[in-house]
């Protein structure tokens, strides 16, 4: 149940763009139409589920103090934890470079449409953001951590999904010529993170 309850909040109370903003780059770069913001939402759900477990391991078990004492008791004094920053961004860049050979091989134009959007998502902040939360929240296992990120994946990928296909409808709008584009589009995020407040009320 527990895992249930992480998945939830990570989607709806605590999503990685209405709650913290984290992505809001390709977020409005990439949200022109739907079938680029799947391709992106897709990317972003399976960096996160594999980055997340990944770093939870090498958290836990490499970089905390006294985490190589499985190794030899001799090395439970020794603390890593200052290449934590550095570590969770390779795990995330190699990852990222893997998504973006298997999308370029198998989705060309995919590949084509999401342009410069694909790499970046090594730099991407909800990305590493994931990892970051994963190693302030403590997860007592790594199920825990593999739940809420997939959780943050999904809810990155509704929200994306979503002003994806209000900008669409928004072509045929009549919209103040000042506001067009990247105006109308902040308005409305803003709108949609005050409409995902209402979840925060929802006791999990």
């Amino acid at each position: 149940m527990n895992l249930v309850n992480i998945f939830v909040k990570a989607i709806f109370i605590e999503n990685m763009i209405f709650a913290y903003f984290l992505g809001m780059c390709s977020y409005l770069a990439v949200s022109k139409t739907v079938k680029t913001g799947v391709g992106l939402g897709a990317a972003v759900i399976f960096v996160l589920v594999v980055t997340v477990p990944v770093n939870y391991l090498l958290e836990n078990y490499v970089l905390k103090a006294g985490a190589l004492s499985w190794i030899s008791p001799s090395l439970a004094e020794v603390d890593l934890s200052f290449l934590a920053f550095i570590m969770f961004i390779a795990v995330v860049a190699s990852i990222v470079q893997l998504v973006e050979m298997v999308v370029e091989k198998f989705a060309p134009a995919l590949y084509g449409a999401l342009g410069i959007f694909l790499p970046l998502i090594a730099v991407n902040c909800s990305i590493l953001g994931g990892a970051l939360f994963m190693q302030e929240r403590q997860y007592s296992n790594i199920a825990e951590a593999s739940s809420f990120a997939l959780g943050s994946g999904v809810g990155w990928f509704l929200a994306i999904v979503a002003i994806a296909a209000i900008r669409e409808k928004l072509r045929y709008s009549d919209i103040p010529a000042p506001l067009r584009g990247l105006g109308i589009t902040f308005i409305i995020t803003g709108l949609m993170g005050m409409a995902f407040m209402a979840f925060m009320g929802i006791k999990i």
